[in-house]
């Protein structure tokens, strides 16, 4: 806690006068340690008690000497708890105590390295689609955004393994990292696929040659944002009309989807190891399977009719919103 780590240095210091005040009256006064340790506490803390015995002037000395001195620690004690409270950093501690254990209740969350305009837009997409995700951010200035759109969040470097491990890696379903420095991306990368091989990582590159060492890291899926923003311009001068048409599918929101994933296990049970055809989508709802992700990962663009929907395998359905909705009404 942070109100631990600001009293570690006075809170040492008065370990330091206890073990001088009993070493003092037990070599001085020649007391037991227990008596010593009893006048040293009674002494500092200014109790009023009177002596176990008559002093001499060089044990008055020393109980001068003692009391003036756990004067100035408590003084420093005091001041540190107070400029703590002025601050309001006690609040925020107790802030950060509720997002920590809201986060060790995570399971199977996304993790997101980076909350500048890349972060940003990833924590929005998984807000929409309702995905649990915790941003790991060492800008305190951000912290307030986060807190209004109520994404759990921990302050510190996600380069660090323990800041990795509080965000909950080990449990996590996936990992995305968007800082600035590709260096730092590669490290989060090494770092996590150590905690989990099955974690899905992705990254974001500045260039190709970062894009390789990546992927040879561990990293799922590598993006350059300044490649994808030029070629999709470059596409509007070479296709513009094909680019528009995909630019107006959408696949968010529940009245204007017109992409949708489908999990094979999410179907009845009845057409698990059926065929596409068997499925029959399109008499049903009017989508049509474009896409079919086998459960090794490999993609087939407008897959064969006869094509088993296996388990770990994926359907990639194309529809009007209307149809969509339908789909997911049925399914």
């Amino acid at each position: 806690m942070i109100i631990l780590t600001k009293l570690k240095k006075p809170l040492l210091l008065l370990l330091i006068i206890i073990a001088i005040g009993t070493m003092g009256f037990k070599i001085i006064s020649n007391d037991s340690f227990i008596d010593a340790l009893y006048m040293t506490v009674i002494t500092i803390s200014t109790v009023g008690f009177g002596e176990l015995h008559p002093f001499n002037d060089t044990e008055k000395l020393f109980t001068i000497f003692l009391i003036l001195t756990s004067i100035g620690v408590f003084g420093y004690v005091i001041s540190v708890v107070s400029e703590f409270i002025a601050n309001n950093r006690f609040s925020e501690e107790l802030k950060l105590k509720k997002v920590e254990k809201q986060i060790q209740k995570l399971k199977g969350h996304t993790i997101v390295c980076g909350y500048g305009r890349n972060g940003r837009q990833a924590v929005a997409k998984l807000k929409k689609y309702k995905k649990a995700c915790v941003v790991i951010e060492n800008n305190e200035d951000l912290l307030q955004e986060l807190q209004l759109i109520k994404t759990p969040y921990i302050i510190g470097d996600a380069t660090n393994d323990e800041i990795l491990k509080k965000a909950g890696v080990e449990k996590a379903n996936s990992l995305i990292t968007v800082l600035s420095s590709d260096a730092d991306n590669l490290y989060i990368v090494l770092s996590a696929r150590q905690f989990q091989k099955d974690l899905i990582i992705i990254s974001r590159a500045s260039d190709e040659s970062s894009s390789k060492k990546l992927k040879i890291a561990g990293a799922d899926r590598v993006i350059i944002p300044n490649k994808l923003g030029g070629e999709h311009m470059a596409s509007l001068v070479v296709t513009p009309d094909l680019v528009e048409f995909i630019d107006n599918l959408s696949i968010e929101g529940h009245s204007t989807t017109n992409l949708e994933e489908i999990l094979v296990e999410d179907l009845p049970k009845e057409y698990i190891n059926c065929s596409i055809t068997q499925l029959d989508l399109r008499k049903k709802t009017g989508c049509t399977v474009i896409g079919f992700k086998k459960a090794d990962g490999c993609f087939v663009i407008n897959p064969d009719a006869n094509m088993q929907l296996q388990p770990k395998s994926k359907l990639i359905v194309l529809g009007q919103p209307d149809q969509i909705l339908k789909l997911r009404q049925i399914f």
